[in-house]
């Protein structure tokens, strides 16, 4: 008893509890192509959001022939990716109030675009061109790790919250805010 609330104190002190119940992912639906697709929701700075998307793997293909440099990619397969958001975000000068959204990105070896798009329910492709409510710059890095299958992801952070996209040993950030 003693030590499984030494456990709990701990990770309630280090703040996994409120991490692990921030974030929840269910299944959508396994995938025409073989990419599952997901639901992930998170809760920031009361702002309730979520994205759905196809997962594909990599299975030994090149990143380059699957996230083209400097063309728009779906980030993801099949449907294009959706964000839904109950509060207005910024990402770096990007405003986005709150609605749904489709993201698109444009990828490159030291910078990727985020593309957030007002056209919504379509398929990944093609991308529609003259619906952008806007792009912001998105870091690029390498991944700790190769990720064999896309992942997006939101990590919490003081000043607000990162936007993450990893696949293979690519990993693509870009910091955002929730508006009041």
């Amino acid at each position: 008893m003693k030590l499984t609330t030494m456990i709990t104190a701990t990770l309630v002190a280090g703040g996994f509890v409120a991490m692990a119940a921030a974030q929840q992912t269910t299944q959508v639906h396994p995938g025409k192509g073989g990419s599952p697709h997901v639901k992930t929701d998170w809760t920031i700075d009361s702002a309730s959001i979520s994205i759905t998307y196809g997962r594909p793997y990599l299975k030994g293909r090149a990143e380059a022939d699957l996230m083209p440099p400097g063309q728009p990619w779906r980030t993801g397969a099949d449907e294009a990716t959706t964000l839904v958001t109950d509060r207005a975000l910024t990402f770096g000068s990007l405003a986005v109030p709150a609605g749904t959204f489709t993201l698109y990105t444009v990828p490159g070896a030291t910078e990727w675009q985020l593309i957030v798009s007002k056209q919504t329910g379509q398929w990944g492709v093609p991308y529609p061109e003259g619906q952008d409510l806007g792009r912001a710059p998105m870091r690029v890095g390498k991944t700790a790790a190769p990720v064999e299958q896309l992942t997006i992801s939101i990590d919490d952070t003081p000043s607000g919250a990162t936007l993450r996209v990893e696949w293979g040993t690519t990993s693509a950030t870009i910091p955002f805010t929730v508006g009041q």
